[in-house]
């Protein structure tokens, strides 16, 4: 026990990451940042490039139903329970280009070394891009990890619609997936999960810290909010006999930044608004916006929610509004593998990587395996804090220490551990 592996071949993955960036939409409206929503065209292009780099580094590829793609370096034992590194391809609108494209190619970067210099493990490594974590597209998040971990269903995207009508079903079947004849998305094999991933803040960089390791992932919940007021002339109706959907909504976001104020750790935000008729001269008649909450404790989190909800209602009823709260995604305070956290702990020692615990405040892949198998997370910095933004930079070492953490640790998983 105790090997440390180190990979500095910057130049390699440096590539990689631009050519996975290069695959992205390109609305006209800017050409700065990211944007890879579930099977698009460029989330396609983005898939197969990861498969072809995935061959280049000597891993064996496939897909599964839903459309994540694994790359395999077989174990002695074939047998032996699967240790999974990996993140997700897909991206917010405009973001970067480290957002879980670091986690794949960390993930490959790692899995090539270790195969060049120790070769064959005991027990199978993977690497996977999830298809899907955002929800950028759907209203729906952790479509690809939901699915392998069994926690969603593949059946299941009938019902939800990007904002042009389009089902995620019928999506997910004109990007060639979501066959019967396809393998099954849910895995009952898997022995661990590693994420590796940028923080998306600014702890470690103002810490001083080389390395995050990740005790814990928040809970968050989501909802999608729609105000029905009464459209009318901005000229001619006087204040007092207006019904204004936008005037209901700007109480309710404020409401929310108040109360969320007053809560320790408890992050809200409103991030997606839409009005009808969106015209200067004329009082919003509809307005739908989003609700993103986050706690690290679950009785915390649902309370907020609940006197929440219940202050909106007083709101829609005082201003005479018709109100509808849809909620799309409720997830729990998730711990990490202490076993995991501890021996990424060691591992950071013997490269000589200052490190430190912390708790991530963004949502990932890994709270998603943390139930089904022993699960860690490894962050490294974020310059500024800043995440989701064409702005997003990592520098060449910090991505370098992030993969010999990753690859020091998923050699002990598989190489030097038996399996149970």
């Amino acid at each position: 026990m105790g090997e440390t592996i180190r990979f500095g071949d910057t130049a390699w993955l440096g590539e990689r990451i631009d050519g996975l960036a290069a695959r992205s939409d390109r609305d006209g409206e800017s050409d700065r940042g990211v944007t890879r929503l579930l099977y698009t065209d460029s989330w396609k292009e983005a898939q197969h490039y990861l498969a072809e780099t995935m061959k280049e580094a000597g891993l064996a590829v496939r897909w599964d139903k839903v459309g994540n793609l694994i790359g395999r370096l077989e174990g002695r034992d074939p047998q032996a329970p699967v240790v999974l590194t990996g993140s997700h391809v897909d991206t917010v609108r405009h973001g970067g280009h480290l957002d879980g494209a670091y986690g794949i190619l960390g993930g490959i970067a790692a899995l090539k070394k270790l195969k060049e210099s120790r070769g064959t493990p005991e027990r199978p490594l993977e690497v996977v891009s999830f298809c899907e974590e955002e929800g950028s597209r759907f209203p729906i998040a952790y479509w690809g990890s939901g699915n392998m971990t069994g926690s969603l269903d593949w059946r299941g995207g009938g019902d939800l619609k990007d904002e042009e009508g389009t089902s995620l079903a019928a999506a997910m079947e004109a990007s060639g997936f979501g066959r019967e004849d396809q393998p099954d998305s849910r895995r009952y094999d898997l022995g661990a999960f590693v994420e590796l991933h940028i923080e998306q803040g600014v702890l470690l960089e103002r810490m001083a810290k080389q390395i995050g390791i990740v005790e814990g992932i928040v809970g968050q919940r989501r909802y999608s909010v729609t105000l029905r007021g009464e459209a009318n002339h901005a000229g001619t109706t006087p204040m007092n006999m207006r019904t204004d959907a936008m005037a209901g909504a700007a109480e309710m976001i404020v409401r929310l930044e108040l109360l969320a104020a007053r809560k320790a750790s408890l992050v809200a935000t409103t991030g997606r608004m839409q009005v009808a008729p969106n015209i200067p001269n004329v009082i919003p008649g509809t307005v739908e916006f989003t609700l993103d909450i986050r706690h690290d404790n679950e009785g915390t989190l649902s309370w907020f929610c609940d006197y929440l909800i219940q202050e909106y209602e007083d709101i829609a009823n005082r201003r005479g509004l018709g109100m509808t709260i849809t909620p799309w995604l409720a997830t729990t305070p998730v711990p990490m593998s202490l076993e995991l956290t501890e021996q990424a702990e060691r591992v950071c020692a013997g490269i000589g990587l200052s490190n430190r615990r912390m708790f991530s405040g963004a949502g990932h892949d890994a709270q998603l395996f943390a139930p089904v198998c022993p699960t860690a997370m490894i962050f490294v910095p974020s310059r500024g804090g800043i995440s989701h933004s064409p702005d997003e930079y990592t520098s060449p070492e910090q991505l370098a220490d992030g993969v010999s953490v990753l690859a020091s640790l998923l050699y002990e998983l598989a190489y030097e551990e038996t399996a149970s």
